[in-house]
């Protein structure tokens, strides 16, 4: 499972916009990050592992094998 996958999955039904008002990113930055079309600063790595409540290792690091 990439790592868009994942953050689409942990998003589940809440919108790319509610996700970056409480990231402080653009919508367009969520978007890119589900598509795996760019990567997440490091601060920001650590808010959506805050946010989403898992590790950052686990979240843009690990393969599920999925």
């Amino acid at each position: 499972m990439t790592t868009g996958e994942k953050l689409r999955k942990l998003r589940g039904n809440r919108s790319q916009a509610e996700i970056a008002e409480l990231l402080g990113v653009s919508t367009s930055a969520i978007s890119m990050y589900e598509l795996d079309e760019r990567i997440p600063r490091h601060e920001t790595m650590k808010a959506i592992s805050r946010l989403f409540d898992v590790s950052v290792e686990e979240l843009f690091f690990a393969d599920t094998g999925e």
